[in-house]
């Protein structure tokens, strides 16, 4: 059984211009369809934030997820921008080559990680 603080959760926050989702915890197989739903239910805005700050893992379906809300926020006309992933995130991140297609910042919404 998992302990509480391992659990996983999605938080939604709405602005005018920009819509974060902060995802708390491991995704994979067991919480992604729980991911997918809160992406895609986010609010039409110009950009789609994914704070990763919270998250421990990032599995295969996870990127996938991640690379199908890239596609539908952009035919939209929008943007999708993940924000402040921690150090394992950032290597599944470069090791797939996401952040190549994806945008990644850290916390601070004007400071954009440099690319390792």
């Amino acid at each position: 059984m998992r302990e509480p603080e391992e659990r996983f959760h999605v938080e939604t926050d709405v602005s005018d211009d920009a819509v974060c989702v902060r995802v708390i915890g491991v995704i994979d197989i067991a919480t992604v369809a729980v991911f997918r739903a809160a992406l895609w239910a986010a609010p039409s805005r110009p950009e789609l934030r994914v704070d990763l700050s919270g998250v421990r893992l990032l599995s295969a379906t996870g990127v996938r997820t991640l690379v199908a809300a890239r596609l539908w926020v952009r035919a939209q006309g929008g943007e999708l921008v993940l924000v402040d992933p921690p150090p394992v995130v950032q290597r599944v991140l470069r090791a797939t080559g996401l952040r190549r297609i994806i945008p990644v910042v850290g916390a601070a919404p004007e400071r954009t990680l440099a690319a390792a």
